[in-house]
């Protein structure tokens, strides 16, 4: 079993970028340029690296080699996004992974391109990229394939090597469950449980009772033999149960207009342990998105665009308006949930003033907007 903590420092410590390891300061697959460079990295490591994992590690100063971390990201989808824009798509994980230096929300990302020893190429245009192109490593640069492109084993017994030297050990696991609970506050009641005698999970979260149920906030979960963080919400509230082999993960998001708010389930994890000494994690997308009067909607998609239109040309807010802005992820998730799709791109010119308020309630309720509005459209 891999620690991947491990293996990120690894590779970190002994290979500069090259064609089987690439390290970026962050990624941005919400927008197009963005999306379409992730595209082209994990098209040339997979036709790299035939016969072998390869490794894009997220969260690096590139200049220093410095961790300084990127957000806690649901990856839940983005193997579709690989998928609907590859032709021979290789099997891709996202996985978070905790540093001891970094805040709590902090992670380091770790994508693991999985070898399928096919020809990969784009299945549509993206970006400034066409159709049909094919990228490979050269060095630390993914540049298109010659016509001639052969795929080349090259990289597999060095790989090999890294994978073997970041195994997992008795010591590595101990610390991490004190690590766990040593970094989370008494009342978030930090626990762990192992699950068929190998697999040691970690979670905490605040407890409190909705109807009769208990629920928790602030949750954070953490795969001790491999150093993953399987989950963390910020504000939403979740549901936890657990049996032999399986932990259980249910959220739900609060929504609504105004005092119309109520829990909504959106998704459900569930990660199963076998006995092969292996684990998979099942998602299911649960959400049915209210629905409200189009008029009310309408009226808000307006308000919220006005609100847009003040922060873009710096126009002072009133009173009542700087009160509507604590609303605006909510209401612009609400308005794209009902066909106004523009409210997307419209919330993300707000960022850097949402980003910037006093209070980062506003600011996490904006990533979680995003976040929703991810899963709504790779579902």
């Amino acid at each position: 079993m891999i620690n991947k903590r491990l293996l990120i420092k690894k590779l970190l410590s002994h290979n500069d970028e090259n064609s089987f390891y690439d390290k970026k300061q962050e990624i941005s697959l919400s927008s197009k340029d963005g999306k379409a460079k992730f595209l082209k990295h994990v098209c040339a490591l997979s036709n790299s690296n035939p016969k072998n994992n390869s490794y894009i590690v997220i969260g690096i100063e590139d200049e220093e080699n410095k961790i300084i971390g990127v957000d806690f990201f649901d990856d839940s989808k983005i193997q579709n996004l690989v998928n609907a824009y590859l032709k021979n798509p290789p099997k891709i994980e996202y996985e978070n992974v905790p540093f001891p230096r970094l805040p709590r929300h902090k992670v380091i990302g770790l994508v693991t391109i999985h070898p399928n020893n096919k020809i990969t190429s784009l299945l549509k245009n993206t970006w400034k990229y066409k159709k049909g192109t094919s990228f490979y490593r050269r060095g630390s640069i993914s540049i298109s394939t010659p016509k001639n492109f052969e795929l080349r084993n090259t990289n597999k017994k060095i790989v090999d090597a890294i994978e073997k030297n970041a195994g997992n050990n008795i010591e590595l696991t101990l610390n991490g469950v004190f690590d766990f609970i040593n970094n989370h506050k008494p009342t978030h009641k930090p626990k762990y449980k192992v699950f068929n005698e190998q697999f040691v999970l970690c979670w905490a979260g605040k407890s409190k009772i909705i109807n009769n149920k208990e629920f928790f906030s602030r949750v954070d979960i953490e795969l001790i033999n491999e150093q993953v963080k399987l989950f963390f919400s910020a504000l939403d509230d979740v549901q936890i149960s657990y049996n032999k082999n399986s932990f259980i993960v249910t959220e739900y998001i609060l929504l609504g207009l105004e005092k119309e708010e109520k829990y909504y389930p959106l998704e459900k994890t569930i990660i199963n342990f076998k006995n092969n000494g292996k684990h998979n994690i099942l998602k299911e997308f649960l959400f049915v998105a209210p629905k409200f009067n189009t008029e009310t909607i309408l009226e808000i998609y307006n308000s919220c665009n006005a609100i847009i239109k003040k922060l873009e040309n710096k126009i002072p807010l009133s009173g009542l308006e700087h009160e509507d802005v604590l609303r605006l992820p909510t209401n612009c998730l609400i308005c794209y949930l009902h066909g106004f799709l523009e409210a997307e791109e419209q919330l993300k010119k707000a960022k850097n003033h949402i980003r910037n308020l006093k209070d980062k309630t506003t600011y996490i309720k904006y990533k979680e907007a995003l976040r929703v509005i991810r899963k709504v459209k790779y579902s």
